[in-house]
């Protein structure tokens, strides 16, 4: 099935750091965009550049026949989607159901059980790229579910994504952005460390990260977070209470694996001593400060 322009009304639930940017690509393309989020002020400038505002997931599922979601927790999601009020139980037949939250495989693979049942299409389909591959429309894409529901919502990634990836059967998506965190995590300390350690050997860290950036310790998080380290802008591009979330899904799903994690488990250690000293609506590049009270 082709999505025609002229006959797609998208709802888009959540508004928030990487939502608005996302939501905001949507509206610029030339599609009607619904929007919904519980703070209904962060949704203001989508709103003020045309966008229609719902009440409620109820309300947005009567009329919209895409609805993307980028909830904070699995929770929310399973709220909107399978509560009483929520999108399967009120929404029409044929509806595509794009979860891009971070949330579990299970959950995902429930969502798509009970889509289908109602003659809906749903496809897990979370991203990596924080605030700024929102913002410049580059996020990584990895989705779950039928591969000809992936087909048929593929343009609409493109105007939010640049790496799109159809990784299998419902929950897959959810699967692969485990391994997108698992990766992170353990990186995340190894940036952290160097920064600290380029700081304390007397060396610039500016210069620094230009040398290692582009050898073979080069990494997403050095290129775009050392950098804030440096500055001291902690702020959010992506929160740590989210990735303790995401952290504490690839844990059980690794133990369900009959898997260790001694590298992610580490950095959750890590990060839970952070939140604990309450720093848990900092951007994940504040684990540099686990470390600067002794440098």
């Amino acid at each position: 099935m082709v999505l025609n322009k002229d006959d797609t009304t998208i709802g888009f639930i959540g508004t928030g750091v990487m939502g608005k940017s996302m939501a905001g690509h949507l509206l610029e393309a030339g599609y009607r965009l619904i929007v919904y989020t519980r703070t209904k002020e962060k949704a203001k400038e989508l709103l003020e550049n045309g966008a229609e505002w719902a009440d409620s997931p109820k309300e947005m599922a009567l009329q919209a026949n895409v609805i993307i979601s980028i909830v904070g927790y699995p929770h929310d999601v399973e709220e909107i989607y399978l509560g009483d009020e929520g999108i399967i139980k009120n929404g029409r037949e044929n509806t595509y159901l794009i979860d891009m939250t971070t949330s579990t495989p299970t959950l995902a693979g429930k969502i798509f059980s009970e889509a289908k049942n109602k003659g809906m299409h749903a496809i897990d389909a979370p991203v990596s790229g924080g605030d700024i591959g929102a913002k410049e429309a580059r996020l990584a894409i990895m989705a779950g579910g039928d591969e000809t529901d992936f087909e048929a919502v593929k343009p609409l990634f493109k105007i939010i994504g640049t790496n799109i990836v159809y990784q299998g059967p419902a929950g897959s998506g959810q699967h692969t952005k485990m391994c997108n965190q698992i990766a992170i995590a353990s990186n995340m300390i190894g940036v952290s460390e160097a920064v600290v350690y380029a700081k304390k050997a007397g060396l610039n860290p500016e210069k620094v990260l230009q040398t290692i950036s582009s050898g073979a310790a080069g990494s997403w998080s050095l290129s775009n977070l050392a950098p804030k380290m440096v500055e001291g802008d902690f702020e959010p591009g992506f929160f740590i209470k989210h990735f303790i979330k995401d952290m504490n899904i690839a844990l059980q799903e690794a133990e369900k694996l009959g898997m260790e994690a001694p590298g992610l488990s580490l950095a959750k250690a890590l990060y839970d001593r952070l939140a604990e000293a309450g720093e848990e609506d900092s951007g994940t590049q504040a684990l540099y400060k686990y470390w600067q009270g002794n440098e």
